[in-house]
């Protein structure tokens, strides 16, 4: 099993922008009739590199809204990002959800849905090609889009373990 490069941040070190990505109601069937309640999924970042997510549930939208937000402070990590796009191809899975992330040339914007393009967005990727297969669920989604992003390695990170100059690395890339 490769070795993740997970780094951990702090909310307090970075502005933080956040996405709702779903609202999802939910009933639980009481003596007295049905009880509503809501969950939220929601993604947050600093458009820069910094992204997480969070699950808030709650009686009323904006309380579940906000408890996911502060969840989602609580799971920011950060990822690698080269001229507004990612350095190579990579794929991510999280349950039954999997994606695949592949870097575009300037101009080409975010070519993703729903889930995934909330996340991309949120990290600062701002030219990308990207594919859902497998689950359509957004917390899934969301998920392995996070685990693809944060497997995404710099040319310095492959340089540093190949001992090769970083020169050497794009010397077949045009």
């Amino acid at each position: 099993m490769a070795k993740s490069n997970l780094v951990r941040v702090k909310a307090t070190e970075t502005e933080l922008k956040d996405k709702m990505v779903a609202i999802n109601r939910v009933a639980k069937v009481t003596k007295g009739g049905r009880t509503f309640s809501f969950s939220a999924l929601v993604v947050v970042g600093d458009g820069q590199g910094t992204v997480g997510h969070g699950l808030g549930k709650a009686r009323e939208v904006a309380d579940a809204i906000s408890k996911a937000i502060d969840d989602a402070k609580k799971n920011l990590v950060k990822v690698n990002i080269y001229k507004g796009t990612i350095a190579h191809e990579q794929n991510g899975k999280f349950g039954a959800g999997r994606v695949l992330i592949k870097p575009a040339s300037e101009g080409t914007g975010v070519i993703a849905g729903g889930a995934m393009r909330a996340v991309l967005d949120i990290a600062g990727v701002h030219n990308v090609l990207a594919k859902s297969h497998g689950s359509s669920n957004p917390h899934n989604v969301v998920k392995a889009t996070i685990d693809a992003l944060t497997k995404v390695r710099s040319a310095q990170e492959i340089s540093k373990v190949r001992k090769l100059p970083v020169e050497k690395i794009f010397s077949g890339v045009n």
